[in-house]
C-alpha cells in the first residue's frame, strides 16, 4: 500500500513537472513558429518538412525500443544502461553514414539540390539523439521529471533565439536548420549535466539480447507508425509540391504543438509509473482511466476551439500567405483530439509487457491506414483528401483500441465511453455557441478575442453545472497545491 502511495506521488509530481516542461516548450515554440512563419516562405518550410521525414525515420532506429526496454525492465542497472548507450552510439553513427551517402539521391528524387547539404547537416542530430535517449530513459526510470524541465528550458529558449536572429538576417532555410539542431544539442548537453549518470566501461551482449527481446517489438511498431505517418508527407512533397507540403504541415503544426503538451506528458509519466505496478491490473486501469479522461478534458476545448477560429487565427497570426493551410488545420485539430485516448492505452500496453499485442494492433491499424491513403491518392487526387483520410484512419485506430483495453485491463466499453463522452458533448456544445457568436462579428481581431472568451466561459460553466469529474479532480488538485504552498 505504501509503495502504491509513493508511485501516485511520483506520478502527480511527474505530471506537474512534465506539464510545466511541455507548456514552456510549446509556448516558446508557438511564438517562434509565428515569428519565423512571417519571415520565411512556405517553399523553404517545405524543404525542411521533406528532410525531417528522413531524420525522423532514422531517429526511430536510433532511439526507440531499447530506451523503452530500460524503463520497462524492473531492475535495470548500470550494465544495462551502459550497454545500450554504447550500442546506440555505434549504431547511430552507421545510420548517419547511410544518410550522408544517400542525401544526393533524395535531392535528385525531389529535384532540389539544397536537400543534399541540408539533410547531411540535420542528420548530425541522430548520434546526438542516441545519447539523449539513454539520458531520458534514466530520468524516466527514476521518475525525476524536474530534470527534463531544465533541459527543455535551455534548449528551447536558446534555439529559439538563434533561429529568430538568423531569420531576421535573411538566412531562410538555414534559420530553421539552426533552430532544429541547436535545440537538440543544448537539450542533450544540459541533460548530461543535470542527470549525473555516466556510462561505465562495461558492455554485455547477454543483457542486450534480453532488452532486445522486448525492445524490438517496440522498435518495429515505432517504425511502422513513422513510416505510415511520414509517407503522407513524402507523397505530397513528390506528387504535388514543396509548397503544398508546407501548407499541410503548417495546418498540422499548431494542433500538434498543443496536443504534444498533453500526450508527451502522458507518455513520459504513465509508462514508468505503470511499469512499477504492472502486476496490479486494477492500478494499471486506474492510471490509464485518469490519463485518458483528464487528457481529453484539457485538450478537447483547446483543439475544437482552434478549429472554430482557424481562419481569423491564421490571418492574424501567420498572415494571409498561409491561408491555404486553414482546411488542414481544422482537420488536424480533430485528428489530435483523439490522441490522449490512444496514447494512454498504448503506454499501458507497453508497461505491462504487451509489446507483441501493441505491434499486432499497430499492424492492423496501419494496414487500414494505407488502404485509406491509397483510396485518397488514386480516386480523389488532392492534398485535402489525403489529410482527411488521416482523420478517418485516426478514428479507426481509436476504435481498434477499445476491445484491447477491455481484454488486457478490464476497461469496459461503457467505462471508456463514459470517460470521454461527456467531455466531447460539452465541447461540441461549446463549439456551436462560439461559432454562432463569431458569425455576427466582422472585425477579425475583435472576433477572435470574443470567441475565445465565450468558449472559455461556456466550457467552464457547463463543467460546473454538470459537476464534471475531471473538472472536480483538477480543481481539487489545484486547491491541494495552494494549501501546501500556504502551509509552507
Amino acid at each position: 500500500m505504501e509503495g502504491s502511495t509513493s508511485i501516485k506521488k511520483k506520478v502527480f509530481s511527474g505530471l506537474v513537472w512534465t506539464y510545466a516542461e511541455r507548456f514552456l516548450a510549446q509556448s516558446i515554440s508557438i511564438i517562434v513558429t509565428v515569428v519565423l512563419s512571417r519571415m520565411i516562405e512556405p517553399e523553404e518550410y517545405g524543404v525542411i518538412a521533406i528532410v525531417t521525414v528522413f531524420i525522423t525515420f532514422a531517429d526511430t532506429f536510433a532511439i526507440n525500443g531499447l530506451g523503452n526496454a530500460l524503463i520497462q525492465k524492473k531492475n535495470a542497472d548500470d550494465l544495462d544502461f551502459s550497454s545500450v548507450f554504447y550500442f546506440n552510439i555505434i549504431f547511430s553513427m552507421l545510420l548517419y553514414f547511410i544518410i550522408f551517402e544517400g542525401a544526393p539521391f533524395v535531392a535528385y528524387l525531389y529535384k532540389k539540390d539544397i536537400l543534399t547539404i541540408v539533410l547531411r547537416v540535420m542528420a548530425i542530430r541522430i548520434p546526438i539523439a542516441a545519447v539523449n535517449s539513454v539520458q531520458q530513459a534514466y530520468v524516466s526510470k527514476i521518475m525525476e521529471f524536474k530534470k527534463f524541465f531544465y533541459a527543455t528550458l535551455f534548449g528551447t529558449f536558446f534555439s529559439a533565439v538563434i533561429g529568430v536572429i538568423m531569420a531576421t538576417r535573411g538566412f531562410g532555410v538555414w534559420a530553421l536548420v539552426s533552430q532544429y539542431m541547436s535545440n537538440t544539442i543544448i537539450d542533450t548537453m544540459v541533460l548530461w549535466k543535470v542527470v549525473g549518470w555516466r556510462p561505465k566501461r562495461m558492455f554485455s551482449w547477454k543483457r542486450m539480447k534480453t532488452l532486445y527481446s522486448y525492445g524490438w517489438k517496440i522498435l518495429a511498431t515505432s517504425l511502422l507508425i513513422n513510416i505510415y505517418g511520414n509517407i503522407q508527407d513524402l507523397i505530397i512533397g513528390k506528387k504535388f509540391s514543396a509548397k503544398d507540403l508546407a501548407f499541410s504541415n503548417k495546418g498540422r503544426q499548431f494542433p500538434s504543438l498543443i496536443a504534444d503538451n498533453i500526450n508527451t506528458s502522458i507518455s513520459k509519466v504513465l509508462f514508468p509509473a505503470i511499469s512499477e505496478v504492472q502486476t496490479d491490473r486494477k492500478e494499471v486501469k486506474k492510471f490509464t482511466r485518469r490519463a485518458i479522461s483528464v487528457g481529453t478534458y484539457i485538450l478537447s476545448p483547446i483543439l475544437v476551439g482552434l478549429a472554430v477560429i482557424a481562419k481569423p487565427f491564421v490571418e492574424i497570426i501567420l498572415t494571409d500567405k498561409w491561408l491555404p493551410s486553414v482546411p488542414y488545420l481544422r482537420i488536424m485539430c480533430l485528428v489530435f483530439l483523439l490522441q490522449p485516448i490512444q496514447t494512454a492505452s498504448i503506454q499501458a500496453m507497453k508497461a505491462i509487457g504487451e509489446s507483441e499485442t501493441y505491434l499486432k494492433l499497430e499492424i492492423i491499424k496501419k494496414a487500414g491506414g494505407v488502404l485509406i491513403l491509397f483510396i485518397s491518392i488514386v480516386f480523389f487526387r488532392s492534398v485535402f483528401a489525403i489529410v482527411l483520410g488521416g482523420l478517418i484512419t485516426e478514428i479507426f485506430s481509436t476504435i481498434m483500441n477499445i476491445p484491447t483495453n477491455k481484454r488486457l485491463i478490464e476497461y469496459t466499453y461503457f467505462e471508456q465511453i463514459e470517460d470521454v463522452g461527456i467531455t466531447f458533448l460539452i465541447t461540441t456544445f461549446m463549439a456551436i455557441i462560439v461559432s454562432f457568436t463569431g458569425h455576427y462579428i466582422f472585425e477579425k481581431h475583435l472576433q477572435i478575442i470574443v470567441e475565445i472568451f465565450v468558449g472559455i466561459v461556456t466550457y467552464m460553466f457547463l463543467s460546473i453545472i454538470i459537476k464534471n469529474n475531471n473538472y472536480v479532480y483538477l480543481r481539487n488538485t489545484v486547491d491541494s497545491i495552494v494549501r501546501k504552498r500556504r502551509g509552507k
